[in-house]
């Protein structure tokens, strides 16, 4: 797994073993940072549910501003930190080992772009979306990795479906907070 573009671009990223964490194939991120291309430089980039932290060193390899990556499990974040580092941009990150949901409810900040790839089929992108809206800047964007048969179950108004994306059985989700284009 490699940084597609960037200050970083061709740095080898490494990889939690196991079954436990599903890095983003590089068709499904390179169709994602193909959308959101414009909108990195100097954003305040989420990347929840980190892993390896591919998704979030790419912004910041293409200029956002800051990154914060949060995973629950503390072998992810010795491989967030880890890559973060081979790529020189811990100056503009920040690595939080919490659950998910208790980052988003207790954190103050405001988010440009989030970025979530939950494990599949658990519900927890319904229940964390009405919050992530929350922490979401006006104009921001979200793009949620699912499986292919999931689908905002409930309205949130202010948040609109930009584009759906399908490679195989991986959905990805891009929405954005406020007005759209």
């Amino acid at each position: 797994m490699k940084v597609i573009s960037g200050t970083a671009r061709g740095k080898n990223l490494e990889t939690l073993d196991g079954l436990a964490t599903r890095p983003t194939i590089a068709r499904v991120k390179e169709g994602i940072f193909s959308s959101v291309q414009f909108l990195i430089p100097g954003a305040a980039v989420l990347d929840l549910f980190a892993g390896s932290g591919q998704m979030g060193i790419e912004c910041l390899s293409r200029g956002a501003k800051s990154c914060v990556f949060v995973d629950q499990s503390k072998e992810a974040i010795g491989v967030v930190t880890r890559n973060v580092k081979n790529c020189s941009l811990s100056q503009n990150a920040k690595i939080v080992n919490s659950r998910s949901q208790d980052y988003i409810n207790r954190t103050t900040e405001k988010f440009d772009i989030v970025i979530l790839d939950p494990p599949y089929n658990c519900g927890i992108l319904d229940e964390i979306m009405p919050r992530i809206y929350e922490i979401t800047n006006d104009g921001g964007i979200i793009i949620a990795e699912s499986e292919d048969t999931w689908s905002l179950k409930n309205t949130i108004e202010g948040l609109y479906e930009v584009k759906t994306y399908k490679y195989g059985k991986v959905k990805v989700t891009k929405f954005q907070k406020g007005e759209t284009e």
